[in-house]
C-alpha cells in the first residue's frame, strides 16, 4: 500500500536524487568489479558506505523535520517529479 504523507522542497529532493543516483551508480559498479583490483575495490566498498549512510541520514533528518508518519515494516520513497513522499507498507 502506499500512502501521501509529505512533501519536500525541491533543494532537498535534488540533495536525495544525487545521493539516489550516485547509490545505484555504485551498486552497478560493484556488479562489475572485482577484488583482484584491491585498491579500487576498497574505495568502492568505503564509497557505497558513507553513501549508504548519508542516504539515510537524509531520510532520517527529513523524517523528524517533517514529522512523516511511518509503519512497522514500512519504508518512505520519493517521487522525484513532484517532491512527494510516500510511507509504502506490505499488503496484507
Amino acid at each position: 500500500m502506499k500512502k501521501l504523507v509529505g512533501q519536500v522542497s525541491p533543494a532537498e529532493r535534488d540533495e536525495i536524487q544525487r545521493l539516489f543516483e550516485r547509490r545505484n551508480g555504485l551498486n552497478e559498479l560493484a556488479k562489475i568489479l572485482t577484488p583482484d583490483n584491491t585498491e579500487l575495490y576498497e574505495r568502492l566498498v568505503t564509497d557505497m558506505g558513507e553513501t549508504g549512510t548519508r542516504f539515510q541520514q537524509w531520510w532520517d533528518r527529513m523524517a523528524a523535520n517533517y514529522q512523516w508518519e511511518s509503519a512497522p515494516n514500512g519504508n518512505w520513497e520519493i517521487n522525484f517529479e513532484t517532491c512527494e513522499i510516500y510511507l509504502v507498507t506490505p499488503e496484507l
